[in-house]
């Protein structure tokens, strides 16, 4: 099994605190299983102990990250590539797939998908689990941190399937929102306690009897932004019950992460990547 190497510390201290900062956003239940299973090698020999001392200039690696992680090759459904480079790659993630793990799935979400599919990589942004579309991952912790710091620059554009049509056809909504106890998000006043400000830009693209196909630019990214926003213009997305949906047609939500646009980590260069509406999301339109 390949091993990578990770940068040296740069101070002593134990390991398994060093480890949660280098191998980010891996999880500390995940760290604890690389240990677990001999996959951390300091300066060449495995170490399981969590409070094994560092001292700077340690050579640490680690293994390839499958079998630490419980993922074998072809043990999960490969993910649609978009886009892929040295640097960066592009996936089309399912609806119904977290984007890293939570406490009730550890086991199959799109990073430990992508991990088994191309090695390592390094989460950028997520998208929630009923959401589907274009997820990126950086295939370095360096590519990562730069696409980061520019993902304001970024461009992020949804294509929703809403209930209704939305009027005005075209317009800017700008709020704040805040998550509530249930874990539901619904819009407050400015000084609101967890008050955020939220701005999507919205457009119809195509208008039907029953359901239109909205085109949404989301300026910030806050929990379930497009989601209550749609639901304020009284156009919830469809299957979702959680903000007013009435109708369920394609059976999941009609949400999708279709276009995305970001300076390359390397070149600096603008990286466009788009991919279409899901099939069952266009049926539905189509009705």
């Amino acid at each position: 099994m390949s091993a990578r190497d990770l940068p040296p510390p740069a101070a002593s201290g134990p390991l398994l605190p060093w480890l949660l900062v280098a191998l980010a956003p891996t999880n500390r239940t995940r760290v604890k299983q690389l240990l677990r299973h001999r996959q951390v090698h300091v300066n060449g020999v495995p170490v399981t102990r969590h409070d094994h001392p560092l001292k700077p200039g340690d050579r640490v690696s680690i293994g390839d990250g499958r079998r630490a992680r419980g993922v074998r090759p072809g043990s999960h459904p490969t993910l649609p590539v978009v886009y892929e480079d040295e640097a960066v790659v592009v996936v089309d993630k399912p609806d119904g797939l977290l984007t890293v793990a939570t406490d009730a799935e550890k086991h199959d979400t799109a990073f430990v998908r992508a991990t088994a599919q191309f090695g390592r990589v390094y989460v950028v942004h997520r998208l929630d689990r009923e959401t589907s579309g274009l997820l990126l991952f950086a295939r370095s912790a360096e590519a990562r941190d730069r696409l980061q710091a520019g993902w304001d620059a970024a461009e992020k554009t949804y294509q929703v399937v809403a209930e209704g049509t939305p009027r005005p056809a075209e317009g800017v909504i700008d709020n704040y929102l805040a998550e509530m106890n249930n874990l539901r998000v619904r819009a407050v006043p400015a000084d609101a306690p967890g008050a955020r400000r939220a701005v999507s830009r919205y457009r119809v693209v195509e208008a039907g009897r029953r359901y239109s196909l909205v085109g949404v630019v989301i300026e910030t990214g806050r929990k379930h932004q497009i989601r209550v926003h749609m639901a304020g213009l009284g156009c919830p997305v469809i299957g979702d019950q959680a903000y007013r949906a009435k109708s369920d047609p394609a059976g999941r939500l009609g949400l999708y992460a279709h276009r995305l646009a970001f300076p390359h980590p390397t070149t600096g260069e603008r990286v466009e990547v788009e991919s279409p509406l899901p099939p069952v999301l266009r049926k539905t339109l189509a009705r």
